[in-house]
């Protein structure tokens, strides 16, 4: 065990340091430089006898094995759904580098103090999750405020047809006129279909980027309304009226559950609050856990079973509406 721990204490050194050279790289910005190089260069270039590749690539990240890499796994397109979901600024391969940087140092430095790998294991993948778990997090902040602005996007669409506007036309207005994350979802989508892609193509991408039920009924309005016909205009305000109208009922929901989930997080907390209490008051009593064999399994044994408790009492909580 002691081999591996130093074979991933090597890696990642290796990684950080290379991770901080491309960061240091990026903020050096020389493409800038290069793109100077290439403007002033351009009226002497002949481009007739070099093929020119107009298909957008997909860069995971700015290091080229890395990027290889990460473009021969499967999940790789799902987590960078998830980026773009969450709005992340950087590229994939940094937060992998992140994942497997804090794994590691989690490991090294937990097994400098403590010598028992069943824990420490555990803790290193708990580590590596963690920037997992802050685009988790970014990205459900940034859906639920699209949520919150959709029913506002589609009284400013059904507006815009009022208007007499075309239906692109209204997605235009709502990109240039409302904040991210609704107005940049639909820039998006208009400028798609001003390049040429399919209207309900464009919409089709916009459905997948956006994880949101709610948009999923404007979709599929449209699809309706452009296959047999209707009233557009009222769709949308029926929509909008019943978005509006479910948030006021999760709302009271939302009140009625707040005493629900204080207990739940008193029932959480309770178990380690009474062990900080007995290693203040007497250290020897509760220090038979973590020194005994069979006092570790009894810790293991009680984690899942409050693991268990905690997926049971957020399913009676969680009332969805």
């Amino acid at each position: 065990m002691e081999i591996l721990v130093g074979i991933g204490i090597f890696f990642s050194i290796v990684l950080l340091i290379e991770g901080a050279y491309f960061f240091i790289r990026g903020l050096s910005n020389p493409e800038r430089k290069e793109v100077r190089t290439r403007l002033k260069k351009i009226s002497s270039v002949s481009f007739e006898d070099e093929p020119i590749d107009i298909v957008r690539k997909k860069v995971l990240s700015k290091i080229p094995w890395l990027n290889r890499l990460l473009l021969g796994f499967r999940w790789s397109d799902r987590l960078n759904l998830l980026l773009r979901q969450a709005d992340a600024k950087r590229p994939l391969g940094v937060f992998v580098l992140l994942s497997v940087v804090l794994a590691f140092a989690g490991l090294f430095i937990g097994s400098r103090f403590y010598s028992n790998y069943m824990i420490l294991i555990p803790v290193a993948v708990f580590l590596g999750l963690i920037p997992l778990f802050y685009l988790l997090v970014k990205k459900t902040r940034r859906m639920n405020k699209f949520q919150q602005q959709l029913p506002d996007a589609l009284d400013l669409i059904s507006r815009a047809l009022k208007a007499g506007h075309a239906l692109s036309s209204g997605l235009k207005m709502v990109g240039d006129e409302m904040t991210d994350p609704i107005g940049t979802e639909f820039s998006i989508t208009f400028q798609e279909i001003n390049f040429g892609l399919d209207f309900m193509e464009a919409l089709k991408n916009l459905a997948d980027r956006v994880d949101c039920p709610d948009l999923k009924f404007f979709i599929i309005s449209i699809v309706l309304q452009r296959e047999t016909g209707g009233n557009l205009v009222e769709t949308l305000g029926n929509i909008s009226y019943l978005i509006r109208e479910r948030f006021k009922l999760q709302g009271r929901v939302r009140v009625l559950a707040a005493q629900g989930k204080l207990s739940a997080a008193i029932l959480v907390a309770l178990p380690f609050v009474v062990a900080l209490g007995f290693y203040i008051l007497n250290p020897k009593y509760i220090q038979v856990l973590t020194t005994e064999p069979a006092g570790r399994i009894v810790i293991l044994f009680a984690l899942l079973l409050m693991g268990i408790g905690i997926l049971f009492m957020r399913k009676m909580i969680d009332i969805k509406v």
